[in-house]
């Protein structure tokens, strides 16, 4: 009976072959994203594993014991022309020290590793916008083991011991941490994925793609239904049996999703180092990063053939019960209001968590929302021929037009097969719905990244830091002759220092004073009253808003007293051009080497957003493959 089967869909003429290579091509087409995206979830969790010694020193674990070998480690994030890169300082206690992953031993001072991509920066742009930064010596590159992308910019650079510490900022530690960042509470996230979110945006990227995939393999292997359900209702007629009418539709199906499965594969692997291109998070992967195991594989070479066989089954019920079940159509019974209850179940369910709070821990945060995201998208397609079944009641009441009417009533007659047509689309608009809803809140909510020209042309460093060991808000002064050669520049037009006040308690974002002759060369930061020598300020360098028209108050102390207070802020203003902008930060990192990497206005705000950017660009393939998904099977 199997090999009759085959030859009827091999050798039935052309309408079966061109129903065998429609079907293929279309289940080749869903499998190749099925594939994409199970690949897709494996590539991100890989490269979010390889970011996991870059949280060296904030992993909990035991400290290292006394006269053990150990290293001092510090991370901060540079930046470079718009573009983040991570640096890690690095001191040997003793010999035997921790090496990170990627190079061969700890660079001594003065020297330093850099990943491919940033040795290739470090030779095209001038050393004293950028290489000068890290020491006097390259010694080799970070191999593939430590950078969690192709384009990585990593350094690990040498310090003294002496150099590290002053003042506190680095931590000490006897190994090299293993806990990827969506493992690690309390983990900074100025360099690498944010620890927080990470497996719930996997989640729901997963089931936004998932759903429309399955539902448009579903709608390729019903295929020209009604035509088959004519022919196996034929052989019926001639004495063919229940089981052998659903032995050959099993076989004709498989055929097909067989077929499409091997294409299928075919399509992921040749295009596999392309989509391995696509910064699904902000960067690249690595094409072996882009991979599936075996368990995926298995789920679909198994799942796609049996699927379409128990599609083509249930498809051909009425032909099983009797072979003129196709001649003798009636009404199917209407759906039922039981239906709207999965996506009832699924709103009250998200409701509750946006009224209440979010639950505790990342884990159970993952299990509320995806619990109800899975309900409303599976609820969708339940309730789908229910909501069909009162949109085509209302239509045909509310209108008197021929072609209305009738459409109307084919609908009520059958609103599981008019919704099925569409079930993909449906589902496709409400993917694409809560994307665009969830970026624009987090945009809304956040704010986008500032423009105009005082965003790219001052550039500020802060001179405070949250080190483990407690926060060190300023610095008791500036390093002689710092400000003369920041100002001899080329493209510097002022420069303001920003000094903490007198008798106030020591934080990050305390008020400061600046002198008027000090302001006035920066006039983003606002200005003085008339005959005033310096003025209280609360420096907005973040980049929510300008400050140029503000007045600020006026003080009473004196330029000599000025310079006796601590410096808590150095603001620079350029004439935005890059040559300026990154010789002035080289200055001032070589200058005061612990603190904050000196930024933009631009690029202070644009840290913000740089996990709205990962989302985004996460959301964007969601829209970009769950629509043409849609299409595809709307015209299937």
């Amino acid at each position: 009976m199997i090999r009759l089967s085959l030859r009827l869909t091999l050798n039935g003429g052309r309408e079966a072959a061109v129903r065998l290579v429609i079907t293929a091509l279309a289940v080749a087409l869903g499998v190749g994203l099925l594939l994409t995206t199970l690949a897709g979830i494996n590539a991100v969790n890989t490269q979010n594993g390889r970011y996991a010694w870059l949280e060296t020193g904030f992993t909990s674990g035991p400290p290292p014991a006394p006269g053990a070998s150990s290293v001092l480690w510090r991370i901060t994030a540079d930046e470079f022309r718009g573009t983040e890169i991570a640096r890690v300082d690095v001191a040997a206690v003793k010999p035997g020290s921790p090496v990170p992953p990627g190079i061969a031993h700890l660079p001594k001072p003065g020297d330093f590793y850099a990943s491919p991509a940033l040795s290739r920066l470090l030779h095209s742009a001038p050393a004293a916008q950028l290489r000068d930064r890290y020491g006097t010596r390259q010694i080799g590159t970070i191999g593939v083991a430590g950078l969690p992308a192709p384009g990585s910019l990593l350094v690990v650079t040498g310090l003294t011991v002496h150099a590290i510490n002053k003042p506190p900022g680095a931590v000490r530690t006897s190994s090299i941490a293993t806990t990827a960042p969506s493992s690690c509470d309390g983990c900074p996230i100025d360099v690498g994925v944010d620890a927080n979110g990470i497996d719930l945006i996997l989640g729901v990227v997963a089931i936004a793609l998932l759903f429309p995939v399955l539902i448009f393999i579903g709608s390729a292997t019903r295929l020209s239904a009604a035509r088959r359900e004519q022919r196996f209702a034929a052989m019926r007629l001639v004495g063919a049996t229940p089981r052998q009418i659903s032995l050959i539709a099993a076989v004709e199906s498989s055929v097909g999703a067989i077929t499409g499965v091997v294409l299928g594969f075919g399509l992921f692997a040749v295009f596999r180092p392309e989509l391995a291109k696509i910064p699904f998070t902000g960067s690249p992967f690595f094409t072996s990063d882009l991979a599936v195991n075996l368990p995926d594989v298995l789920a679909v070479a198994l799942g796609v053939p049996l699927a379409a066989a128990l599609a083509a089954r249930l498809a051909l019920r009425r032909v099983t019960i009797s072979p003129l079940g196709v001649t003798r159509r009636v009404t199917p019974s209407a759906p039922r209001a039981w239906r709207l209850v999965p996506l009832l179940a699924g709103i009250a369910e998200l409701g509750f968590f946006a009224k209440v709070g979010r639950p505790d821990g990342s884990n159970r945060q993952v299990m509320a929302y995806l619990g109800g995201m899975l309900l409303i998208v599976a609820g969708l397609v339940i309730a789908g021929p229910w909501l069909t079944m009162i949109g085509s009641r209302l239509m045909h009441r509310r209108t008197n037009r021929p072609a209305v009417l009738i459409a109307g009533r084919r609908l009520a007659d059958n609103p599981q097969a008019g919704f099925r047509a569409i079930s993909g689309l449906v589902l496709a608009l409400f993917v694409t719905s809560v994307a665009v809803g969830v970026i624009t809140t987090i945009v809304a909510f956040k704010g986008a990244p500032v423009g105009g020209a005082a965003a790219q042309e001052v550039l500020a460093q802060q001179y405070f830091r949250d080190p483990l060991s407690g926060p060190v808000p300023s610095i008791r002064a500036l390093p002689a002759g710092l400000v003369g050669k920041v100002r001899a520049i080329p493209g510097v037009r002022g420069v303001a220092v920003i000094h903490t006040q007198p008798a106030t308690p020591l934080h990050a974002f305390a008020p400061g004073v600046v002198s008027c002759a000090d302001l006035a060369a920066v006039p983003y930061l606002g200005s003085c009253p008339h005959g005033a020598s310096a003025v209280k300020i609360e420096p907005n360098l973040s980049g929510e808003a300008s400050q140029a028209g503000v007045v600020w108050p006026s003080v009473a102390i004196s330029p000599a007293q000025l310079a006796t207070l601590r410096v808590q802020d150095l603001v620079v203003r350029t004439d935005g051009s890059s040559a300026a902008i990154e010789r002035a930060r080289t200055v001032l990192e070589l200058a005061v080497p612990d603190r904050f990497s000196p930024n933009t206005i631009g690029e202070f705000r644009a840290q913000g957003s740089r996990l709205i950017d990962q989302y985004q660009q996460l959301a964007n393939v969601v829209i970009l493959t769950s629509l043409p998904i849609a299409g595809c099977s709307l015209a299937v």
